[in-house]
């Protein structure tokens, strides 16, 4: 059974609380920033086995007592493995900072520790890596408005790259907000985010476009209503079953994967919202009307043909 829910009616209350959420990720990005994983900042990671588990809280006093305040301490793999994020200390060479965070770590097990791996990030390629997701992001909204205005029409392309702006900043915003730390995998989630927005948004507007289509009568208000209550069932399907996963993922998947699936959580939840309350009220506000989405017939040496949907007719045929 289809609903017959006003989703456009409510457009103004959507857009003042869109409005709001989006005025506080852009102050807190402002103001405070992002906290940034030594992916962008540079720093040394160091990864030890112990033969028994590892107390995190214990660690974290230990390291903090022998001057590395800035540390990240988690799991890796296993209770009895460690990961060690640290931020580059003036003066102190990268070989001698990891020496040094080990003998504090084995100092804190009473145990000599395994070293897995040691790995150092220079300033640069923090700075190379900071610069490249950025482009990574307006490049993938450059090919969504070009690849939504050929598939649809220019005012659908706005829409969709309006949502997925707004997807993007209040993600951001959670993060720099609650001061969450931002790496490469909480970046990945993002652009996995945008993926998984557009194609809400792209179920929307092809039911929407088929609508403009089939149905002769009525406002496009109603028209793009209809195809939102149509759309519905299957938006919200989807996006439960996606968050069943991603809440085991961040309860149970430790602390490696934990930022990367709270930023999904925020982001399917923003990216379901934005599908249906900024993608088509933004189009509707466009002015989109029905002879934007009619069928362009063209007259070839005796033969009608259908543009879009590919039709022949024979007029000559008695």
């Amino acid at each position: 059974m289809t609903t017959q829910i006003d989703f456009l009616g409510k457009r103004h209350l959507a857009t003042i609380f869109s409005g709001l959420l989006l005025i506080a990720s852009i102050v807190s990005l402002a103001a405070q920033g992002l906290k940034l994983g030594i992916d962008f900042t540079g720093g040394t990671l160091v990864e030890i086995g112990y033969q028994q588990a590892v107390d995190l809280s214990k660690m974290r006093a230990t390291l903090n007592e022998a001057g590395f305040e800035d540390s990240v301490v988690q799991h890796f793999g296993t209770s009895q493995e460690i990961l060690i994020r640290l931020k580059p200390k003036e003066g102190v060479s990268d070989a001698e900072l990891s020496t040094a965070v080990t003998r504090a770590a084995d100092k804190a097990m009473a145990a000599q520790g395994d070293i897995r791996r040691v790995e150092f990030v220079g300033p640069q390629v923090g700075d190379e890596l900071t610069e490249d997701g950025g482009l990574a992001l307006l490049y993938s909204m450059f090919g969504i408005l070009i690849y939504v205005a050929w598939r649809f029409e220019y005012k659908f392309a706005l829409g969709s790259v309006a949502a997925l702006a707004h997807d993007v900043i209040i993600t951001l915003g959670f993060f720099s907000i609650l001061q969450m730390e931002f790496d490469l995998t909480v970046l990945a989630a993002i652009l996995a985010v945008i993926g998984y927005s557009l194609n809400d948004t792209i179920v929307v507007y092809d039911r929407i476009r088929e609508n403009f289509r089939l149905m002769r009568k009525g406002s496009a208000e109603n028209v793009m209503n209809i195809s939102l209550n149509q759309t519905l069932s299957r938006t919200l399907m989807t996006s439960l079953t996606t968050l069943l996963v991603l809440v085991a993922l961040a309860l149970l998947g430790g602390e490696i994967i934990h930022n990367f699936a709270i930023a999904l959580l925020i982001g399917v939840v923003i990216g379901t919202y934005s599908s249906i309350f900024v993608a088509s009220p933004v189009v509707l506000a466009l002015g989109v009307s029905k002879e934007d989405l009619m069928v362009v017939e063209v007259e070839v040496e005796g033969a009608e043909f259908d543009m879009i949907g590919a039709e022949r007719r024979d007029i000559d045929r008695p």
